[in-house]
């Protein structure tokens, strides 16, 4: 860990400096929608689009994103091994993170079309260190553990586990906007992480085991009815937690997604906005939220995934995605794919003209 990253301690000092998105910009965006060369609304979402994003860069017409930025958090959860709730073994993360890092993936892909920058991070993936040792040190800077604990019969990790991984999340925020990231996409890897979010949703949702499981990987209906007891089980264990959310997260959570919490409420902090991909991240909002209410105003649901647990807690969270195309992939491509939506409202309310410079007449003819 960096000298400079806070301890668990400083999950209190962050949530109190985290403030509401520039007030009087969203206004402003408001009143300059109204004068531009349409009707009042014509727009639809892509106004209160640009209304958010006028917002959160504290300024009227905001530019488009400069440096939009995907960081994709890698962890493997110990459930999917010891009750077989994923179509894949562990193997495949380490896999997937080479993949990243020869940016052949499809978060990569997708990342390139609308020019954002990827970060890959390894909290907790389930192999050997070596697996990394002719890669970049960042990756494997911030590991906790070689995955986590079943967290249907034990917790996923220590609370001092919890606390690094808290911890690592800010240091990597920090990373990235000092570097000029002005857009924050968070993305997911890890097999059995599905079953971990499902059973942070179905306690902060609220919703039973069975409501918020979905297919993940494409499970068959055994391994979908195992995955649905480890989500009850896992509920059991953390439901006095619920209050906690470090606590919670070491529960039945992983060292991922404590890391998005981190990444999530730091950015808030530093006013920095973010893009929500699918479950697991979503999954993570809902726990920074939990920590400090104000954070949800700095964050855009990117999409709605096919999980069902992904449609609960935006529906908690009171977030609409921008965009529905049944993806179910993680990594942050949903969420890439509403990176041009901002560009587009951005531009929208900043170049478009008024009636008055256009010289259009602005109410209804009065000719019969």
């Amino acid at each position: 860990m960096s000298d400079n990253a806070p301890s668990l301690s400083g999950l209190a000092d962050i949530v109190p400096r985290i403030e509401a998105p520039d007030r009087a910009m969203a206004e402003a965006a408001t009143e300059r929608w109204d004068s531009l060369t349409k009707p009042t609304g014509a727009l639809g979402r892509l106004e209160a689009l640009g209304t958010w994003w006028a917002s959160v860069r504290g300024q009227c017409p905001p530019p488009p994103p400069q440096r939009p930025t995907l960081i994709i958090i890698a962890a493997d959860h110990g459930v999917a091994r010891t009750a077989r709730t994923s179509a894949y073994p562990p193997e495949v993360t380490a896999q997937m993170v080479r993949t990243f890092l020869s940016e052949r993936a499809a978060a990569n892909a997708l990342a390139r079309s609308v020019g954002a920058r990827v970060r890959v991070v390894d909290l907790g993936v389930d192999a050997d260190p070596s697996y990394a040792d002719d890669l970049a040190p960042d990756v494997t800077r911030y590991r906790v553990r070689r995955g986590s604990g079943s967290i249907d019969r034990e917790d996923a990790m220590t609370l001092g586990e919890a606390q690094q991984s808290f911890d690592a999340g800010v240091a990597v925020a920090d990373d990235e906007i000092d570097a000029g990231a002005d857009l924050v996409i968070v993305g997911d890897m890890g097999i059995g992480n599905t079953t971990s979010a499902a059973a942070i949703v179905g306690l902060l949702g609220p919703a039973d085991a069975v409501s918020v499981v979905g297919r993940g990987t494409g499970i068959d209906d055994e391994t979908w009815m195992r995955k649905c007891a480890a989500v009850r089980n896992a509920m059991r264990r953390g439901k006095d937690l619920k209050g906690s959310p470090l606590e919670l997260t070491a529960a039945i959570g992983g060292p991922d997604i404590a890391a998005m919490v981190g990444v999530l409420l730091r950015c808030a902090q530093r006013r920095t906005p973010v893009i929500l991909d699918g479950t697991v991240p979503t999954a993570a909002a809902l726990i920074a939220h939990r920590a400090a209410f104000r954070a949800r105003d700095w964050w855009q649901a990117g999409h709605r995934s096919t999980e069902p647990a992904h449609t609960t807690a935006l529906g908690r969270l009171d977030l609409i995605p921008l965009l529905e195309l049944d993806m179910r992939l993680g990594e942050g491509t949903g969420a890439l794919l509403a990176v041009p939506l901002v560009a587009a409202s951005a531009a929208a309310l900043g170049e478009m003209l008024t009636f008055e410079e256009a010289g259009v007449a602005t109410g209804p003819s009065d000719a019969a």
